[in-house]
């Protein structure tokens, strides 16, 4: 079963699939076996396999997406990792004129770039904002959460609120990691976190 899909990115973006000498695109090629053929003037990338069951096409397209949405090929890598996620949210669905867009950016971007900064470090993903999409890679759980605060932010939330959020479901986390380590069952897990927030 052959496998090939079109993948549009952004033009100024098709340098960064290329890499310097064509070294991000061979790295793909070669650790995916996929064929990678690049149209440099409409930004299209075509992802081609010969046998989608020996090779990994899937994740190669992910990988691009992702370099596509403004991430270092280095870390559009992780996405190779098992169990990362990337989801990208547009945010032309919370406000449509450039004005809007661009408050909404600096929004999730922070003064010096401090909200995308604490919404990286409280749930261990990646975050780039670029054009009108922010894109997120991470594990599943965590990117979920990272999409519900970059989401509240866009929707007009306090970043207090927000990092507040992020701050108890971090701990919330680090405790069940905790009582698991202690061999607590799962059951008593959730009592054992409601006494805590009690």
């Amino acid at each position: 079963m052959s496998f090939e899909q079109v993948i549009r990115i952004p033009v100024e973006r098709v340098g960064a699939v290329i890499g310097k000498e064509g070294g991000t695109k061979k790295y793909l090629e070669g650790e995916m076996g996929v064929t990678l053929r690049v149209d440099s003037r409409e930004g299209l990338i075509t992802v081609k396999s010969d046998s989608a069951l020996k090779t990994d096409p899937f994740s190669a397209t992910r990988v691009i997406e992702a370099i596509g949405r403004g991430f270092s090929p280095q870390k559009a890598r992780r996405l190779l990792d098992e169990g990362i996620a990337l989801e990208v949210i547009d945010l032309r669905d919370y406000g449509r004129s450039a004005n809007s867009l661009e408050r909404i950016r600096g929004r999730v971007i922070g003064i010096r770039g401090k909200s995308r900064r604490v919404i990286e470090e409280l749930t261990s993903c990646h975050l780039s904002v670029y054009g009108r999409t922010v894109a997120i890679i991470g594990e599943a759980v965590e990117v979920q959460l990272a999409s519900e605060a970059v989401k509240s932010l866009a929707t007009g939330s306090q970043h207090k609120t927000v990092y507040n959020t992020l701050q108890k479901a971090r701990t919330k986390r680090k405790m069940e990691r905790m009582f698991l380590w202690e061999g607590t069952s799962p059951e008593n897990i959730e009592e054992k976190l409601n006494k805590l927030e009690g």
